[in-house]
């Protein structure tokens, strides 16, 4: 078995509110340097056998249709290593 994890983060041109909210918040918490912060999405599935070529291109369709809005978010597919 193998782990393959989707990452879905708006795209840089998109507002992010919920990143803002955090960046905010991080100076009232004592946190300082972070000048930015964009919040997403991670999803893990775990796939029978191994990640071949054609089982990322499948989690790539996955993603596109369903773990992520292409509109408004990118996305990236990669094999976890265990």
């Amino acid at each position: 078995m193998a782990t393959v994890v989707v990452d879905v983060m708006p795209k840089p041109e998109i507002l992010d509110p919920q990143g803002k909210a955090v960046l905010g918040a991080l100076p009232r918490l004592g946190f300082s340097g972070v000048v930015d912060v964009r919040q997403g999405k991670r999803f893990e599935l775990t796939i029978e056998g191994e990640a071949t070529a054609e089982v990322l291109a499948q989690v790539a369709e996955m993603a596109e249709k369903l773990l992520s809005n292409p509109v408004i978010e990118d996305f990236t597919v990669r094999v976890e290593d265990i």
